[in-house]
C-alpha cells in the first residue's frame, strides 16, 4: 500500500515514521513535529476514550486554533468518531441550533468559552457531559464538567477500522435559507481533497503552508493541515486574519505558501508601500475570489496568485495550474477527477458562453460530501445521480474555462464568510422593536459584499441603526452584524408577497448613490 491509499491516520503514522523530527503544525503557542503530534494525539485518544468516546460518535469541538484543537481532531480520527469543530463566533440560538444538529452527548471546550456554553445549557437537548482542555474543570451547570488533563488515559488508544465512505467531519456552512447546515465529509474526502489541491496547486513536502483561517474553515483543515500531511510539509495557523500582522506572520512562520478568500488580498494591497513587501520567502499563494488588481499585487509582492473554484460541500473541483495561462477572469478548468455542467432551470444544458447552475459530480464519490447531516429532503433536492447542484451561476468557453457569475441563493458572503440572509433576518426581528427585517448583499469596497439590513418597526416604536447593531453583537457572529440600516414603513414585495430583494439592492443604491 503506498502513501496514496492511507487514510489520515496511518499517513500519520507514515510521516511520523518517515519525518519524525520536521515540523508538522506551527501556531503562535507552539511548534509540533510529526512524531511528537502523532504521540499527543495518541494519549488524547486514550483520554477521549476513557471519558466515553465511542465509534460514530459525533463530538463538538469549541476551540481556538491551536495543538489542543489540532490533537483533538485527530484522536477522534483514531477512535473512528467524528469531529465537528463548531464556529467560535456562534453565540445564543445559533450556537444552541448547531450543538443540537450534531445530537452529541460530549463536547470539548476551551475554557474561556464555557460561559457561552453555560448560556446555552438549558436549550441544548443531549449534551451531558463537558471535556474542558487546558484549565481546571468549572461548574457550569446540570452537565458533569472534567479537565482533558485530568482523565486517565487508556494506552494504547483503541484503533477503529474505518472506511473511506465513513464520515471524519461536520463542518457547519450557511445555506441559502435556514440556519447553517451540517455537511458530513467522509474519511476518503479528507486525504482526496487535500491531495487535489496540494497537486494542482503545487504543494511541496519543503513547503511552509500559512493559513490565518480558524479550524473550523475548509481552507485551515483540508487545504492546510491536511495538505501538509499527504506530502509531508509544515502547516502554519494563525489565530484569526489581521491585515497588520499577515507579513509578520509570513515571516515568523518562515512560509512558502499560503491561501486567501474574501478580502485578505484587498486588505493586504491597501496597505502603503514597504520596504519589506518582498521580505519574504512566499512563492505562490491560492484561492479566490481572484481580484481585478492581481497583476499589481503580484508585481508588488513577487509572487503569482492562483485561483480555483469549489465548496466544502462539492468540493474544490477546478484550478488553475501552474505554468498555464488564462483567459481574466477564468477560475480555471475543470480537473480531470471531475465532470461539470451548466444547466438552465429545466434541467437543460446551456449554450457554451451562456449563464447556467454549475452541476458537478466527481468520479470517486468521496470527493464530495456526504450529504447534511439529519436533512434527506435537503440532500435530495441537492444531490441527484451522484450530481450536486452547487446553487452557483457559471458560464463555460469554447476551451472548457469557468467563469463564476454570481449566486442563485440567498447568501451574503462577507470576508470569507457565507451566510444565511434568514439567518440574520430572524435574529434582528427578535429585538422588540423590529417588526419585520430583510437582509441583502451590497458591493464592498474591499470585494464581496457588506451587510445590509432593511427594516420595518413596530408602530410607536424607535430605535437607530446604532443601537441594532449593538443590540446584534450579543447574538450573532460579528460577520453577521450589518454594516448598512434602512428604516422603512414597508418592505417591497413581489406578487407573491415574497420580498423582493433586488428593489431593496436598488433602493440602497439610489440612496447610497
Amino acid at each position: 500500500m503506498t502513501n496514496d491509499d492511507l487514510l489520515a491516520w496511518d499517513l500519520l503514522e507514515a510521516q511520523a515514521r518517515a519525518l519524525a523530527d520536521k515540523d508538522f503544525l506551527r501556531f503562535h503557542s507552539g511548534r509540533v513535529s510529526y512524531a511528537a503530534f502523532l504521540a499527543l494525539a495518541e494519549t488524547t485518544a486514550g483520554r477521549l476514550h476513557t471519558a466515553g468516546v465511542r465509534p460514530g460518535d459525533i463530538v463538538p469541538t469549541f476551540l481556538p486554533n491551536g495543538i489542543a484543537a489540532a490533537s483533538t481532531w485527530f484522536a477522534l480520527m483514531r477512535l473512528g468518531a467524528v469531529w465537528a469543530p463548531i464556529n467560535t463566533e456562534f453565540r445564543g440560538d445559533q450556537l444552541a441550533a448547531a450543538l443540537n444538529a450534531t445530537g452529541a452527548r460530549l463536547i470539548v471546550l476551551a475554557p474561556h468559552f464555557a460561559e457561552l456554553i453555560a448560556g446555552v445549557l438549558p436549550d441544548l437537548h443531549s449534551v451531558q457531559d463537558v471535556i474542558v482542555v487546558g484549565a481546571p474543570a468549572p461548574d457550569i451547570g446540570r452537565v458533569r464538567v472534567r479537565s482533558l488533563e485530568d482523565i486517565a488515559a487508556e494506552t494504547p488508544a483503541p484503533r477503529a477500522d474505518v472506511e473511506r465512505t465513513a464520515i471524519a467531519m461536520i463542518q457547519f456552512t450557511s445555506g441559502s435559507t435556514g440556519v447553517s447546515k451540517p455537511v458530513q465529509l467522509s474519511h476518503g474526502y479528507l486525504v482526496g481533497q487535500a491531495r487535489l489541491t496540494s497537486r494542482y496547486f503545487d504543494l511541496r513536502e519543503n513547503d511552509v503552508v500559512y493559513c490565518p483561517f480558524p479550524l473550523y474553515h475548509w481552507d485551515a483543515t483540508i487545504g492546510t493541515v491536511m495538505g501538509s500531511l499527504v506530502t509531508g510539509a509544515t502547516a502554519a495557523l494563525g489565530e484569526r486574519f489581521s491585515v497588520s500582522r499577515f507579513w509578520d506572520d509570513i515571516r515568523a512562520f518562515d512560509a512558502t505558501m499560503f491561501d486567501f478568500m474574501g478580502s485578505t488580498l484587498t486588505f493586504l494591497s491597501q496597505r502603503p508601500p514597504d520596504p519589506r513587501d518582498r521580505e519574504h520567502r512566499v512563492r505562490l499563494a491560492w484561492g479566490l475570489p481572484m481580484p481585478e488588481f492581481r497583476a499589481d499585487f503580484e508585481a508588488r509582492f513577487g509572487f503569482p496568485l492562483f485561483e480555483g473554484y469549489g465548496s466544502t460541500e462539492g468540493g474544490v473541483c477546478v484550478f488553475q495550474n501552474l505554468g498555464e495561462t488564462y483567459p481574466k477572469g477564468s477560475c480555471g478548468r475543470v480537473a480531470p477527477e471531475f465532470a461539470l455542467k451548466l444547466l438552465d432551470d429545466e434541467g437543460n444544458p446551456v449554450p457554451v458562453g451562456e449563464v447556467g447552475e454549475i452541476v458537478t459530480r466527481p468520479h470517486d464519490p468521496t470527493l464530495m460530501f456526504s450529504g447534511y447531516l439529519g436533512m434527506p429532503e435537503v440532500n435530495a433536492e441537492l444531490i441527484r445521480d451522484g450530481w450536486y447542484y452547487t446553487g452557483d451561476l457559471g458560464r463555460l468557453d469554447a476551451a472548457g474555462n469557468l467563469y463564476f457569475a454570481g449566486r442563485k441563493k440567498d447568501i451574503i458572503r462577507r470576508r470569507g464568510e457565507n451566510m444565511s440572509a434568514l439567518e440574520i433576518e430572524r435574529g434582528i426581528e427578535t429585538h422588540p422593536a423590529v417588526f419585520e427585517a430583510a437582509a441583502f448583499g451590497v458591493p464592498s469596497p474591499a470585494t464581496e459584499e457588506d451587510v445590509a439590513v432593511a427594516v420595518v418597526l413596530r408602530p410607536g416604536a424607535a430605535l437607530t441603526d446604532g443601537e441594532l447593531r449593538a443590540y446584534c453583537e450579543g447574538r450573532m457572529a460579528r460577520y453577521m452584524v450589518p454594516e448598512h440600516v434602512l428604516f422603512m414603513d414597508a418592505l417591497p414585495k413581489t406578487p407573491t408577497e415574497k420580498i423582493d430583494k433586488p428593489a431593496l439592492k436598488h433602493l440602497f443604491a439610489e440612496t447610497r448613490g
